[in-house]
């Protein structure tokens, strides 16, 4: 099978970090300033999720950086033509599965899409809840159902157990049965059990692994349709 080898190499001439820190650059929930008024601040999940996506792509990622100086990333990024229409367990073929994304950070859901796509299963992304209920809607009209939601425990406006509140309220079969699996940066048993209170199927770390979500997927997909 060919493979291609390409190397992108990513710089700025930002605030830079210790060299101290780099080694654990690509944990989750880590930052070098993780205190309350630091204005670069945010989840620790950034690095993270990159990573998993570039191992996803058989890649690999490295820094390097000076404090006050910058940072150079490198990426090698390994490509190979690969059969799609995975099958997890012989129950359901992926090929045929469409799920919907939802989650108002664009980098975690397009990192949750590529790894539906890698095993052959169509994804669409809703960035909130309310766009959720309206693109669930319209599925529902044109007769297109989706499969499965992954949703986003913490999003502003409407956030995921307020969207699954309403999406199992309609009155609706395909609205009742659909199977919700809850994406959340927690995992404490008191989030997982709210969750499965307001209807959700299933609970998942973030970063997405991708062998646990196939099996999730095809479990609540199969179970929902038998």
């Amino acid at each position: 099978m060919k493979r291609d080898l390409i190397k992108f190499v990513i710089k700025d001439t930002g605030i830079g970090m210790d060299e101290s820190f780099i080694p654990r650059i690509f944990d989750s929930f880590t930052q070098e300033d993780g205190s309350r008024n630091n204005k670069y601040g945010s989840t620790g999940l950034g690095m993270a999720i990159t990573k998993s996506i570039v191992e996803l792509m058989n890649g690999s990622v490295s820094v390097e950086s000076k404090k006050g100086i910058g940072t150079a990333f490198t990426v090698f990024v390994t490509l190979r033509n690969c059969e799609k229409g995975r099958t997890f367990g012989n129950h359901i073929n992926f090929k045929d599965l469409k799920v919907l994304v939802v989650d108002d950070e664009e980098i975690a859901a397009e990192h949750a899409r590529l790894v539906l796509d890698e095993a052959g299963i169509k994804a669409d992304i809703s960035l909130d809840g309310q766009e959720t209920l309206n693109m669930l809607e319209v599925a529902h009209v044109k007769q297109e159902h989706y499969n499965l939601v992954l949703l986003d425990w913490k999003m502003p406006e409407m956030d995921g157990l307020q969207a699954a509140t309403v999406i199992r309220s309609l009155d609706r079969a395909d609205a009742k049965k659909i199977p919700i699996i809850a994406l959340t940066a927690n995992a404490f048993d008191e989030d997982v059990q709210r969750s499965l209170q307001v209807g959700m199927n299933a609970h998942l770390s973030k970063p997405v692994e991708p062998d646990r979500l196939y099996q999730a997927l095809e479990e609540l997909i199969w179970e929902a349709e038998n």
